[in-house]
């Protein structure tokens, strides 16, 4: 426990600027998203944008390529969220809110079965390639734990970008492995930035939850 003391202090001592404005700008995009808050997206991209450096300088490539990921998914969301896409009604009976027709903003919905089997179909084929990659083509200390939290990562992001409740599932699940691993690679205010995260996550899947049965009601 005193080692782990010792290293928080010494690395928070050594937190860059940049890291900083990653994290804030990180935690004000997560904010932004339980309010459903289509400014998520160009805040959201300051913050990726950033990791997507700073993760390449520590050698968490995956979590760098989510990183990229999410700023090109941000611009794809954007557009989504604007209300310049849509798609047809859900069939399913736990859907409480439908999706919108085309041309009207986007609503949450809550997964059909069918999605939930492709939801996991995603997640596992991301967390597989990325580790392959990683374990073959990098020097990555921590394939495993690097890839895992980078598909449920992948996964959280898909859904979001469709309003999909479940996503703060996987932001659930992002968070509680992010947290551990980046304080390993001496990114603790990172780490402490996935705490918080992790915290509105909680917060964000109650809050949509309860949209979805005030719409039911």
């Amino acid at each position: 426990m005193q080692q782990i003391v010792q290293q928080f202090l010494s690395d928070i001592h050594q937190t860059t600027w940049i890291e900083f404005i990653a994290v804030i700008t990180g935690i004000a995009s997560v904010i932004y998203s339980r309010r459903e808050n289509i400014l998520v997206y160009p805040v959201g991209m300051v913050s990726t944008g950033i990791f997507i450096y700073l993760y390449l300088k520590h050698g968490l490539y995956a979590d760098a390529s989510v990183n990229f990921y999410y700023t090109v998914m941000s611009i794809v969301g954007w557009y989504m969220w604007s209300g310049k896409a849509g798609s047809s009604p859900s069939r399913h009976p736990s859907s409480v809110i439908r999706h919108p027709k085309k041309g009207a903003a986007l609503k949450i919905t809550v997964s059909t079965s069918k999605e939930w089997r492709d939801t996991l179909i995603f997640f596992f084929v991301c967390w597989a390639v990325l580790y392959l990659v990683l374990k073959h083509f990098t020097d990555s200390t921590v394939p495993v734990a690097d890839s895992f939290t980078s598909g449920a990562a992948f996964t959280g992001m898909w859904l979001m970008n469709k309003k999909k409740l479940e996503n703060w599932t996987w932001w659930v699940i992002t968070n509680l492995a992010s947290i551990p691993l980046n304080f390993y690679k001496h990114l603790v205010f990172t780490s402490f930035q996935y705490v918080v995260f992790l915290i509105l996550a909680i917060m964000g899947y109650i809050t949509w939850r309860k949209k979805i049965l005030h719409a039911g009601a």
